[in-house]
């Protein structure tokens, strides 16, 4: 592959070295004609007289000789506490007495995956999959979160102060129903009492209907996990009534559904626990706003942009 800055392709390097071996060229001339180096002139022309045009081609920059790179010995060892250990470069560092850098680029020179791209329990590179069109498949799950007591939580006040603030009195708790698109990621959530099979029936039903309004007409593919509430036939009905065909993950693989997993993390880190709420009334208030930044003006690292930049005709793109 030609170096981007190289004045002279294999073709010219011909041409200047023809110029000054047959021809009788000065190296001075010759160097002016092409525009190179006095130096470049000589390198391209020796190369012609031992090599003739097969010296022309690029080599590798790579050393003869590294007295300096790892020995082969240490990264057979880098690589099997990655295997079996699942460590990164700093764990493995401090065990082996390496520096971390030498340890990253060990495991980057191997192809080793990186830690976020494997799955945790085996070991094996996780399988990345995203649909071609909006509706092609939603992702569905609930998370359960605790409710704040009126004057702040533990949160906000402390643990000791927040669980005297809350007495003895039940909180209890709320129960987030998310609903993804896997293709442009656009979510719909709702704050409900229960995690119930009738709960979660007529959530998709508002789902679905959302995701209509917003230009996401039809839904092929629901997934969910195997909760209770999901198996139930109240939640089949809700599905056949929109025509949706109902795909489950498998058990104890909570990775496959990963996208809506995610999606979680993000309402919880930069929702529910971004600021210092002090009753359950406030926090539930400012979901809305925070749902139509996600959705419209937040940037997805996956996607590279908001989610609504995904959806043709989206309702309120450009609010």
């Amino acid at each position: 592959m030609l170096h981007r800055n190289a004045p002279l392709s294999e073709t010219g390097r011909l041409r200047l070295a023809r110029c000054v071996v047959e021809d009788g060229w000065p190296l001075r001339r010759a160097a002016e004609r092409f525009q190179v180096s006095v130096g470049t002139a000589k390198r391209w022309s020796s190369r012609y007289r031992t090599e003739g045009p097969a010296g022309m081609v690029d080599r590798s920059s790579r050393p003869h000789h590294s007295p300096n790179q790892t020995p082969t010995r240490t990264e057979r060892r880098i690589i099997k506490v990655r295997v079996l250990r699942r460590w990164g470069p700093a764990r493995i560092g401090f065990l082996l007495g390496i520096a971390s850098s030498t340890v990253h680029r060990v495991l980057t020179r191997f192809g080793m995956a990186r830690l976020a791209h494997l799955d945790r329990t085996t070991g094996q590179t996780v399988r990345r999959y995203e649909h071609k069109q909006p509706g092609d498949l939603v992702h569905v799950d609930i998370k359960k979160l605790g409710n704040i007591p009126d004057g702040g939580g533990h949160k906000t006040l402390g643990r000791a102060a927040g669980r005297r603030n809350r007495g003895s009195r039940k909180i209890g708790y709320s129960y987030l129903h998310n609903a993804l698109d896997d293709h442009s990621r656009l979510a719909y959530t709702e704050i409900l009492p229960d995690e119930r099979k009738t709960t979660a029936a007529q959530f998709w039903a508002r789902a679905a209907a959302w995701f209509h309004a917003q230009g996401i007409e039809n839904i092929a593919r629901v997934l969910t996990d195997n909760g209770s509430c999901y198996r139930s036939r109240d939640f089949a009905q809700a599905l056949h009534n929109t025509d949706t065909v109902h795909k489950r993950t498998r058990p104890y693989r909570p990775q496959t559904n990963g996208k809506v997993e995610r999606f979680n993390r993000t309402l919880l880190d930069e929702w529910a626990y971004a600021q210092p709420y002090r009753t359950e009334t406030a926090r539930r208030a400012a979901l809305p706003d925070w749902l139509h930044y996600y959705n419209h003006h937040r940037g997805h690292t996956a996607i590279g942009g908001p989610p609504a930049t995904r959806v043709p005709n989206l309702t309120g793109q450009n609010t």
